[in-house]
């Protein structure tokens, strides 16, 4: 069960809050519509809820807030505004990320794109989608981790009625086997037509918590349905029927042969029709002008979904004794569902319509098939796999330190901004050493770096730079992924896994940049401007201390004030700002001098290192010396303590 308590958004002061004081509950089992106007607070009560928005009140999920859930994006899914992903990034690239995010395996993604009907799009860039086609991509990352509440800001907006249609019965599924769904609309009518039970808020305030059958009666202006082929001679009869009783009776023609009639019901209408000899085709009472019949018994509804919630617990059943065999010889890096909490849904059988004839049941899925409506560029009435019906411990965890790394490998190279980034700083790098070694009077550590004295940096460290400033791009901008990052050991071993990525392609990059410099030298002067280093081994750790400490300033600063355009501006703020403050506080001779410190740490430690460690020691300290090391140390240093306070609180607020 989802209960949400006393929600309260804290704009800025002069600002009334968008919530306020908002408490509601989302049982299992039901499909709840957060209705309101446009500006009403639907999407900052969802915020509130996923803790991405500074507020009061709190969020149990099952019990707990979402910030004590180990894996956050196990318990909920969540699809608020567009769909989470770069639009250069294809469809499975980006599930495949997701998946890695949540510990879940790779599989499961061409699981879900089968769920969700759009398994032939699966090479599409996220970019080129339609909004019925990105509506369902989001759809399937919202269930990729098998979840068991589901979290959807107006998931149907935009989509034709038959993509609607599709989006409400895949939601009723889910519902059906013991999920909570919440899903925030505008449109009373689809509230009453998609929902179990209504929550209505007006101005951030709760107005009314509704069942479905109680809202539509109370809340929907019901009418009475006819279709006459003398639509024109009936709407007369009633018009002057009604002005005879002096009752409030309005008849509104919908097309040639069919009449909507407030205030009348039909009994009256059916009436009236008989007494002046007008046939009638159809004559039914609903609600609005939805075309829903109204329920004649209110628990019609969850009669059916208790029908439906049978029939995929008996497939569940029916695959319960290979989803054991599949738990029982999971690896040492699988971690099982925790046996106490009780199995979340997945969709199974019940979820839509019954399958056609002829169609069968594929190998490891138990439910079989379910039609769903034909995706952009696919075959109409191509069958689309539904999921095995089995419960939530069914599906493996793939858990471990690794986790997060297999997450940044799959963010880092699933776009070509490496490559491209690489390709630029190569040829700005050998553009800018061939102009250098053509003028002369150049060094030539410098020469090879590409780094003249009126540049703050050289290209290869600008790339690095740039790279850490794009590491922290996505986790802050898709809630699918920030909700996922609410704990502190998530956010230590993703913090680690960006830091070993960013420095290992600052190297790579930094190699690179070198290695074509000196090609380029070589091949248009013949090696003249190279000289053989006496002393390679400082220079060499300069300039990956260099890289390293960019790279590691751009993913910290973007991680902080959550811009990759903080974490860029960072990184050259460290040689335009704080290298001229270190020089100035540096200036003069040392109290401390570094010529023996190599000799006293050895007498120091317990055990004797050969004499080459003090040679690599003093080059260390040597190179933390220079201003521009100190500089990154201390910068780094600074990151790092903001990063901490700002990501590893006890309650995060994203």
């Amino acid at each position: 069960m989802l209960q949400a308590i006393g929600l309260t958004s804290t704009p800025r002061r002069e600002l009334p809050p968008l919530v306020d004081d908002l408490t509601f509950e989302v049982r299992p089992g039901c499909v709840t519509a957060l209705l309101g106007d446009p500006g009403s607070g639907k999407t900052t009560a969802l915020r509130l809820m996923l803790e991405l928005e500074p507020g009061r009140g709190i969020t149990y999920f099952r019990g707990r807030p979402l910030h004590r859930i180990a894996h956050p994006g196990r318990e909920v899914g969540v699809l608020l505004g567009d769909v989470p992903g770069n639009p250069a990034r294809t469809v499975l690239n980006q599930l495949r990320m997701l998946c890695a995010a949540y510990g879940v395996p790779a599989s499961r993604a061409d699981t879900m794109l089968e769920v969700v009907g759009i398994g032939g799009l699966r090479d599409q860039r996220l970019g080129s989608l339609s909004l019925g086609m990105e509506r369902r991509v989001a759809l399937a990352a919202a269930l990729l981790a098998d979840p068991f509440t589901l979290l959807l800001d107006e998931p149907a907006a935009g989509l034709s009625p038959r993509e609607r249609n599709w989006m409400y019965e895949l939601l009723r599924g889910h519902a059906a086997l013991g999920g909570a769904v919440l899903f925030t609309t505008d449109d009373a009518k689809e509230a009453a037509r998609n929902a179990d039970r209504v929550v209505s808020i007006r101005a951030g305030r709760l107005v009314a918590d509704q069942d479905a059958a109680d809202f539509a009666r109370t809340r929907l202006r019901p009418r009475v349905a006819v279709r006459t082929p003398h639509a024109a001679r009936l709407a007369d009869v009633l018009g002057r029927e009604a002005r005879a009783a002096r009752r409030a009776v309005e008849i509104v023609a919908e097309s040639g042969s069919r009449l909507s009639v407030y205030g009348s019901d039909c009994a009256e209408v059916g009436e009236a029709a008989f007494r002046h000899g007008v046939l009638v085709h159809q004559l039914a009472d609903e609600i609005g002008d939805t075309g829903t019949p109204v329920p004649p018994v209110p628990q019609a509804r969850s009669e059916a979904r208790t029908t439906a919630h049978a029939t995929a617990v008996a497939a569940a059943h029916a695959e319960s004794g290979a989803a054991a065999e599949a738990g029982s010889t999971a690896g040492p890096g699988v971690e099982p569902g925790p046996e106490a909490e009780p199995s979340a849904p997945v969709l199974g059988a019940g979820a839509g319509p019954e399958p056609g004839p002829g169609v069968g049941s594929a190998p490891g899925v138990g439910s079989g098939f379910t039609p769903f409506p034909a995706a952009d560029g696919e075959e109409p009435g191509r069958p689309a796999r539904v999921g095995s019906g089995r419960s939530a411990r069914a599906v493996r965890r793939v858990g471990g330190p690794l986790r997060p790394l297999r997450y940044e490998l799959l963010r880092t190279f699933g776009t070509a901004t490496p490559l491209l980034t690489s390709a630029a700083v190569v040829v700005v790098s050998v553009a800018i050493t061939l102009v250098l070694a053509r003028l002369g009077h150049t060094p030539q550590n410098r020469l090879l770096a590409a780094w003249p004295r009126s540049l703050p940096l050289p290209p290869a460290a600008l790339g690095a730079g740039l790279l850490g400033a794009l590491a922290f791009g996505e986790e802050y901008r898709y809630p699918s992924l920030s909700a996922d990052r609410g704990t502190v050991s998530r956010r230590m071993g993703l913090l680690a896994a960006k830091l070993g990525v960013c420095a290992v392609l600052a190297l790579l990059l930094g190699g690179l940049a070198v290695t074509a410099d000196a090609a380029a030298l070589g091949l248009v002067f013949d090696s003249g401007p190279l000289d053989r280093p006496a002393e390679w081994i400082a220079p060499a750790a300069s300039w990956a201390g260099l890289l390293i400490g960019c790279a590691w300033a751009g993913v910290l600063a973007s991680g902080v004030f959550r811009s990759a355009a903080a974490g860029l501006a960072a990184v050259l703020v460290v040689p335009v700002m704080v290298v001229p403050l270190v020089r100035k506080s540096l200036h003069g001779p040392s109290a401390y001098p570094t010529d023996g410190l190599a000799s006293r740490l050895r007498e120091l430690s317990w055990a004797q290192w050969p004499p080459e460690v003090d040679r690599l020691v003093l080059g260390a300290l040597r190179v933390m010396a220079q201003p521009v090391g100190t500089a990154l140390v201390l910068s780094l240093m600074v990151l790092l303590c903001a990063y901490g306070f700002t990501g590893l609180r006890s309650r995060v607020r994203w």
